[in-house]
This record gives C-alpha cells, structure tokens and sequence, in this order.
C-alpha cells in the first residue's frame, strides 16, 4: 500500500536539538591547524551557531511539504519517496537515487527541469531519513535494487530509467541487473575506475593521471570510509548523540567533495545534515558502507557516464567501456561529487540528452 506522507518534526526534537548545540563542548586546536587535523575549529563553530540561532527548519520543512511525499513497505522496511509526475502523460519514468552522505535533497533543483520531459521517483535509501533508520542487516545495494524495481511495480511503471551518484551510482547499476526488462538505461554521474594492468587497452597520460589518483586512494583509504566499513554502530553512537558530531562529519565531506567554484550553500548543507539528525540515522546509513561490497558489477542495458572534474575520481573511458554498454559519455569541467545541487543544470541536460537519446 502507498500512503501520502507529510513532514512534520516535533517541536521538542527541534528544541533539544537547539539545547544540545548550546551545550557543546569544544575540543582545542593547534595554532595554525587548517585542514591538516581535519574540519577548522572556527569554521565548524559558525556553521553551529548559525544552525543553532538562524537556521529555520520549519521555513524548508514547509517547502519540502509542497512536493508529493509518499511511503509504502517493502520486505518489512519502510520507503520514503517524492513522485512528481509530468504533464506529459507519455513521458518516461526516472527513479533517481541519492549516495551518503547526501539525500533525496540532492535532486529539490532538477525536479523542475526534468519533470518538463520524465515521471520522476526519488526514494530515500532504506536506513536514510525518512526510510530509517533500517532494523535488520542485509540492506545492501542489490536489495536495495530489488526494493527499487518492486517500488516501480506499485507505480505502475513497466518501462523506466534510472539515474544515481555515489551509492545511488551502484544501486541503479544494479536495478539495470536485476531488472532489465524494466529498465531502458542507467545514467550516472559516479563511477570509480579501478587499474586493471591486464586490460590490454591503450591509455592516455590524462587516463593514467586519474588511474594515479585511484590508486592513491586505494593505498590509503579514507578515514571516514574505513571505519564506516568496518564499526558504523560505534561511530552511530557519537553521531546520534552529538549534533555537532553529525555537522562535522557531513560538512567535510561537503567540504571536500564539491568543485570550489560551485560550492553548495550553507542552508541547502544544513537541511541535509538535520535530516540525518532528525531522524536520528547516522548508524543507518553507514550500514550501507558495511553491508554492500565494492566493485564493478555487471549491467545488460545502455549506460551514460557523467564526469565531473572536481569528484572524488573520474572515470577511465577505456576500461569502463569493457565493462558497460556505454551509449553515451560526457565531461564537466566543473561540478563535484553533489552534482545535481552544484551544478543542477548541467547535471539535468546531460540526464536529459541521454535518456531522449535513447528513444530516437
């Protein structure tokens, strides 16, 4: 069963979340610290006074309730999902799904846009938001693709694309595997190159160049990323408890994954970290990076590549080509990792291109 569904935070989680921030207790920090601790003292301290004393949650609660919420149950799990469809009766079907540590806000600024030309689903992942938190383990990215497909099913969508970055990225690669009679093709604006000396393909020196940048990170592995895999409940404890934790733990991850050129502003940043704190789903969503294996998995239908010069990696055309059936590729020289609230028109006319392109 689908039902509507309305945003309404209790008044007291908002007032104890303003009673926490006034309460925090501040580490020190060495002269001249910058970045090479981690997030700046005096930055994370803005950011809190400002989400403590300006940032109004009802004024984006009430924005966000003008958009058509829904939920339903699949395996036992509840899903949160916006369905905006277009005024064109005949227009294809895109599910688009969020990574971490982002959300269904990703897409608020291409829902206009795309809506001209697609139905649009945009689910919250299972253990984010309002889809969480989850209770049992095994939410990984092909359930998660088998929950996608079965949402589509409800909907009554027989024929639709999907679209995704980070995690979203893996989940609609795997929605075109296990469903690909359903789905036409997969867009996506992430997808992590591994060297492969055995590829026997020709490399240019800038395909080298992010190869490098790869296996940089696989040589040491980011901090938030190796302890997410490893003890996301550990982590889940101080991030629950400490709104200032959450605010740290998501802002870098802003901080360092966006284009500095096309920053993401402080309130679009701060209504996504209070998502996680109000529905208390830190723990959660890092399940994700525990439970779900990385790789290149295997997908039968079309798939479009988006490449933003300032993301965490670009993609390799050559070795990504052996792997996918690419019908079409493109890169930005500037966006990042949030593509689609960097850079929100880019992002939609290249989702748009390939799709339409797929039914000429």
């Amino acid at each position: 069963m689908i039902k509507p569904f309305r945003i309404d935070i209790p008044q007291a989680d908002l007032d104890d979340l303003a009673d926490r921030l006034s309460r925090t207790r501040w580490p020190n920090e060495v002269a001249d610290a910058g970045w090479d601790y981690g997030f700046p003292l005096e930055r994370l301290k803005e950011l809190a006074e400002y989400w403590r004393t300006h940032y109004d949650w009802r004024r984006h609660e009430a924005a966000l309730n003008e958009l058509p919420h829904f939920t339903t149950e699949i395996e036992g799990q509840n899903i949160h999902f916006v369905h905006v469809e277009s005024a064109n009766p005949d227009a294809l079907p895109l599910i688009l799904t969020h990574g971490w540590p982002g959300s269904f806000l990703e897409f608020l600024d291409v829902i206009e846009p795309l809506s001209r030309d697609f139905h649009l689903v945009i689910p919250s992942m299972p253990g984010y938001g309002f889809s969480g938190p989850t209770h049992e383990r095994g939410w990984d990215i092909i359930r998660i693709a088998r929950a996608w497909a079965e949402l589509m099913r409800r909907l009554g969508y027989e024929r639709y694309g999907a679209q995704g970055g980070d995690f979203g990225s893996g989940v609609s690669i795997a929605l075109g595997t296990v469903a690909p009679e359903h789905v036409v093709g997969v867009h996506v604006n992430y997808l992590p190159t591994r060297p492969d000396p055995d590829a026997g393909v020709e490399l240019s020196a800038s395909d080298e160049a992010r190869l490098d940048k790869v296996r940089s990170l696989m040589a040491s592995r980011p901090p938030y990323q190796a302890l997410l895999a490893a003890t996301p409940q550990t982590i889940g404890y101080a991030l629950t408890d400490s709104p200032v934790g959450q605010l740290a733990w998501i802002a870098e991850r802003f901080a360092q994954w966006t284009d500095p050129s096309t920053p993401i502003d402080d309130e679009r940043m701060l209504t996504d970290i209070s998502l996680y704190w109000l529905t208390g789903t830190a723990a959660s969503s890092g399940r994700l990076h525990h439970d779900s294996t990385r790789g290149n998995a295997p997908c039968p239908v079309p798939l479009g590549v988006a490449v933003f010069a300032h993301d965490i990696t670009q993609s390799v055309r050559p070795l990504t080509e052996r792997l996918y059936d690419i019908r079409h590729w493109s890169e930005f020289e500037r966006g990042g990792h949030f593509a689609a609230m960097e850079v929100p028109e880019l992002f939609a006319g290249d989702v748009r291109e390939f799709f339409l392109g797929l039914a000429r």
